[in-house]
């Protein structure tokens, strides 16, 4: 039987995605959808609750909104926290799930061993570098059995409760959950694909946002505090910016 399942999507200034992403999450037959706001200074909040009140005389899943701290890993803690599914999925305001993503996750998860997993990843723009990126993203997960945050984790929630949901970082956050996630039960890598912006490695360049990507990673796995790195990272790409 088909076990409940929440989406939830953390958003900060989502104002040219949001939309589209609703719109389509909602109609692949999840059980709720919750947006929770970072505190976005666009109109991204008014534009959640307008398809919110607009989706309900539609008989479209519920959408909801709600408010929490800045920070990726406190706003995805307080959706789950006002969820009611028993499997929670976390989707980012730029990615869209494959078509038939609900029904490959209740085929996982009917297998009692497996305690989550994630999807392959590919760009809402294909070129040579977002090909490369994509492929080298899904190698690196299935050999690491880590998750990033743009390829859709989903968990069961006792699991997500046991382990105390996200930790509160401000970068690696989806690093840190999914090798927490590996230690609780067998986790899989779905080869459907969801869709990502590739808005993020176009600002600075495919090149350099790897890079960037690679040290990142690196002084995280050799100790560097995750505060330090999102310093870094903020000054990377304001300079990239101006």
């Amino acid at each position: 039987m088909a076990m409940p399942i929440s989406v939830i999507i953390p958003t900060l200034n989502e104002e040219r995605t949001i939309i589209a992403t609703l719109a389509h999450t909602a109609g692949l037959g999840f059980d709720e959808l919750i947006v929770v706001d970072g505190g976005s200074a666009d109109e991204t909040p008014a534009l959640v609750e307008s398809y919110r009140v607009s989706a309900q005389p539609s008989g479209l899943r519920p959408v909801r909104l709600v408010t929490a701290p800045c920070g990726r890993a406190r706003q995805m803690n307080e959706g789950a926290k006002v969820s009611l599914g028993e499997v929670l999925l976390f989707l980012h305001a730029d990615t869209q799930l494959p078509n038939d993503a609900k029904r490959m996750i209740d085929i996982t998860l009917a297998d009692q061993r497996i305690v989550g997993g994630w999807f392959d990843v590919r760009f809402d723009h294909p070129s040579i570098w977002g090909t490369i990126i994509s492929r080298m993203m899904n190698w690196r997960s299935r050999l690491s059995g880590l998750s990033t945050g743009d390829q859709a984790l989903f968990v069961r929630r006792p699991i997500f409760e046991q382990m105390g949901g996200f930790a509160d970082m401000p970068l690696m956050e989806d690093i840190e959950f999914s090798r927490r996630l590996n230690r609780k039960g067998a986790t899989t890598a779905l080869t459907a694909t969801v869709t990502t912006s590739f808005r993020r490695w176009e600002l600075q360049g495919p090149l350099r946002t790897i890079l960037l990507m690679w040290a990142l990673r690196f002084l995280y796995w050799v100790g560097v505090d995750p505060h330090r790195l999102a310093q870094f990272y903020t000054a990377v790409r304001e300079k990239a910016r101006g």
